[in-house]
């Protein structure tokens, strides 16, 4: 049988957002592609697969990331072809920035962001090097680009000479967990956690594009009106955050502001519950689902102005400049002490996030690869 086969790889190894969006789209596929569906995965001793994923025919790959980003670099440069790789296969769906060369089969490329174009210093050297280098390759090689946004799509557009009718926008969508928790799980996972009573929530990598410092420096300006307020970073360190945490202790905010790492899953809806105000000083996001995953747990969010972040959460959420600390003071104050704004913001958000759902992303990417797949029988009985 001819499968399709996602690249899985980011949820394998959970990686933040791409490993979300693979992860749910692929668990949305799969009733309405029954028995068709494959995933790959590279590092597959590290591999940590997650229900349903894990019941999936797959194809593994031994090589860890960088061995396999080289090889594919190779195949491309040297124009070898990777089909035997995923075998049998009639279609793959390339989901982390790495699309394989292919002879004699099809391809779907999910292009996130550009933001190593647009922000280069916000990325590692060799990153940056490699993107840079393969972009236009993988683009050139894919039968269709799925772009996650509205803004995305007019990245590539501009950066790229990718024709108009092979790029499909299609969002992303929030998990039906994502829903307002109880005040009894609140209430547990506050004392769990250890969390003051109102807090300021921003959930992501830590990495220099998400611009923690405009948000620290917010913080330390709203302490002085709100000082049992509390600020709760959710997420892994990334890269190159040592300019972030210089920050932080620089406004002498080390002891202020709650790092609490990694947080599993079933916690996220209880976090983004029991928050004030979520809050995303990004500098740029290809798409941004933390803040929609907010909205649904009926949590204000205050938002950059930038990238995709106005198309995604619309005017159901505060939007703020990201190099402007004294108005994201102002937005933050505001949210705090205003109940009707609140309540305002909780009601909009709720019903924006509930248009964005993983079923309707699965059935498009669902639309796009029959497409690929009917124009490529065509070419080859022509």
């Amino acid at each position: 049988m001819s499968f399709i086969v996602v690249d899985v790889s980011a949820a394998a190894h959970h990686r933040a957002g791409l490993g979300r969006y693979a992860g749910e789209l692929v668990k949305a596929m799969i009733p309405l592609l029954p028995g068709r569906l494959a995933i790959f995965y590279h590092d597959a001793k590290r591999a940590n697969l997650f229900p349903p994923l894990d019941t999936l025919p797959a194809r593994p790959c031994p090589l860890p990331a960088k061995a396999w980003r080289l090889q594919v670099m190779l195949a491309h440069l040297l124009r070898w072809h990777m089909d035997t790789l995923i075998r049998p296969a009639g279609l793959f769906h390339a989901t982390d920035h790495l699309l394989p060369p292919f002879r004699a089969l099809p391809s779907v490329f999910t292009l996130h962001d550009l933001i190593f174009r647009l922000y280069p210093e916000t990325h590692m050297p060799l990153n940056r090097w490699f993107l840079s280098l393969m972009m236009p390759r993988f683009l050139r090689c894919a039968d269709a680009v799925i772009a996650v946004s509205e803004c995305t799509r007019r990245d590539v557009l501009r950066w790229y000479r990718v024709p108009e009718e092979r790029i499909y926008v299609i969002y992303e969508g929030v998990d039906v967990r994502f829903r307002p928790a109880s005040p009894e799980a609140i209430a547990a996972l506050r004392a769990r956690y250890s969390l003051p009573d109102r807090f300021i929530l921003y959930v992501g990598t830590i990495e220099p594009r998400k611009n923690l410092p405009t948000l620290f420096a917010a913080y330390r300006y709203l302490l002085e009106r709100y000082p049992d307020v509390g600020l709760v970073i959710a997420g892994k360190a990334g890269w190159l955050t040592q300019g972030t945490f210089r920050a932080l202790r620089e406004m002498g905010l080390r002891d202020r502001v709650r790092f609490l790492g990694y947080v599993p899953d079933d916690d996220l809806p209880i976090l983004y519950s029991a928050a004030s105000v979520f809050a995303l000083p990004s500098l740029y996001e290809g798409f941004g689902l933390p803040p929609l995953e907010a909205m649904a747990c009926g949590t204000p969010v205050i938002v950059s102005d930038t990238s995709s972040l106005p198309e995604i959460v619309g005017e159901a959420g505060l939007r703020v400049p990201p190099d402007r600390p004294a108005d994201w003071t102002a937005a933050l104050a505001v949210t705090l002490a205003d109940e009707s704004l609140r309540a305002r913001l909780r009601e909009a958000g709720l019903r924006q996030a509930a248009r964005f759902k993983w079923a309707e992303t699965a059935r498009q990417t669902a639309e796009v690869y029959e497409r690929v797949l009917q124009l490529w029988n065509e070419r080859a009985v022509g």
